[in-house]
């Protein structure tokens, strides 16, 4: 799937992450919940026979198509282990995050479930999972890209499987800017000018910005911007960096292109909602994957000849057009709390069975890349006509991935990263300076306080 192999990140967690029992801000532990889940020992590897008992799974794929695949994957395996069932749960990505974190306290957890890269970091530090390297090892290790494994990595053991990768570039709309007679921006002042000169109405916004605190957008944003100008949010230290010269330009940035070109509703905007605004037709410019491709196609099919990719924008037309940013390697997980954990693990490596596997990517295609090396070659994935027809812009994402990581990861897995995205700090900071008024350093020194407050309190050791 890599053609360019990325700088790796280590292989395991650095001294600052540790398995340790992973404490929520209200100061509720997590780990010793687990006894309450009926957890038993890995000793499920060691057992023989056939395969019996119900696999409740929490998915957040619940798109239509790969909704709808998840489904048909546990019917067509209980075909092929009648003692089997697999119940899928849905649940969107925004509601996961306090699904796990209270069900885990309440002993009410799955036996396997999808999860983002910064969630999984939370889970091992919880020790609320179990190493999946016999699956990995099953499916083809060297298949998998050494980054992405690297993600769910500690002490030497793999606690989540990566299904496929997905990164963050700039969509923009190829009719609008033509006819403003508009470039496509290549550094964030292009970008201000040209959402500028689209303006906001009712029917058309220049971009954007989303802010929701139940969501991880703000830091999203924020984080573009920052690694632009080849700085992170995390200092070398650990701890919160909001107040460094990238960091006040970028809060400086986005508030006023809130101000400016954003929809007012855009201060509470999750990710659904700012992604409709342009599957609807209704930006000209967003920040995301592509998915966008399938989400144009469904609400808006007259414009599907109208969208295309570019990458992120950048501080200076003469810097490096991919510099590392936000990719997301979305893994699975297995629950050390299952009784049926062999089981789990047999649906996770059946998902991955090829022909499935194609026909899981095809689900959305574009939207979800390939994680096995050898599928993304394969003439099966490439013949479908939509991955074809954005060709190019598939290669842009395809071109972050290869240097990206997740938001706090730069520098390899960090409980941090975590709280990040999850307690939705960044955007509460956003929404001190639009709504009450609070001068921009002010607010990013209380923000910066907070988040370092919350990553002690869940357990990282700051220097």
């Amino acid at each position: 799937m890599i053609p360019s192999t990325p700088t790796p990140v280590p292989s395991h967690l650095p001294a600052a992450f540790s398995r340790r029992s992973f404490m929520v801000l209200g100061g509720v532990g997590l780990c010793g919940a687990l006894a309450a889940c009926g957890g038993k020992s890995s000793s499920e590897d060691e057992e023989t026979g056939p395969l019996r008992g119900t696999v409740t799974m929490w998915s957040s794929f619940t798109q239509g198509p790969r909704a709808d695949w998840m489904k048909k994957m546990a019917e067509e395996f209980h075909t092929k282990n009648p003692d089997v069932t697999v119940k899928i749960e849905q649940f969107s990505w925004s509601e996961f995050n306090t699904k796990w974190t209270t069900g885990l306290t309440a002993g009410q957890v799955p036996d396997i479930s999808t999860a983002l890269p910064n969630n999984v970091v939370e889970m091992i530090n919880s020790e609320a999972l179990v190493p999946l390297d016999k699956v990995i090892d099953s499916i083809g290790r060297d298949r998998f890209p050494k980054p992405a494994l690297a993600e769910g990595q500690s002490d030497g053991k793999s606690y989540s499987v990566p299904i496929y990768s997905h990164a963050q570039v700039m969509w923009y709309r190829t009719d609008i800017l033509q006819q403003k007679g508009l470039s496509v921006p290549t550094t964030w002042e292009d970008l201000a000018t040209a959402a500028k000169a689209i303006g906001k109405s009712d029917d058309l916004y220049g971009l954007s910005v989303p802010l929701g605190t139940g969501d991880m957008l703000g830091a999203r944003y924020l984080n573009f911007y920052v690694r632009s100008a080849g700085q992170r949010l995390l200092k070398d230290d650990g701890k919160a960096d909001l107040t460094s010269d990238a960091a006040l330009s970028g809060i400086k940035y986005w508030t006023d292109l809130y101000k400016s070109v954003s929809p007012e509703g855009s201060l509470d905007y999750a990710v659904l909602d700012q992604a409709t605004l342009f599957y609807q037709g209704k930006t000209a410019f967003d920040f995301n994957s592509g998915f966008h491709i399938s989400g144009v196609a469904t609400n808006r099919p007259d414009l599907v000849d109208s969208i295309a990719a570019a990458p992120l924008p950048r501080m200076k037309a003469s810097d490096s057009v991919n510099y590392p940013a936000e990719v997301s390697n979305v893994p699975l997980v297995v629950w050390e709390a299952s009784k049926v954990k062999r089981e789990a693990k047999a649906f996770l490596e059946f998902l991955f069975t090829k022909d499935k596997y194609i026909e899981f990517l095809h689900s959305v295609p574009g939207g979800m890349l390939p994680v096995l090396s050898d599928i993304s070659q394969d003439s099966s994935y490439l013949g479908n006509e939509t991955i074809q027809k954005y060709s190019d812009s598939i290669k842009v994402i395809q071109d972050q991935v290869n240097v990206g990581s997740a938001i706090g990861m730069e520098k390899g897995p960090l409980v941090q990263a975590g709280v990040l995205t999850s307690q939705g700090l960044i955007e509460k900071m956003y929404h001190s300076i639009i709504i009450d008024g609070t001068d921009v350093e002010t607010a990013a020194k209380d923000c910066e306080k907070k988040l370092n407050e919350a990553f002690k309190a869940a357990g990282a050791s700051l220097k």
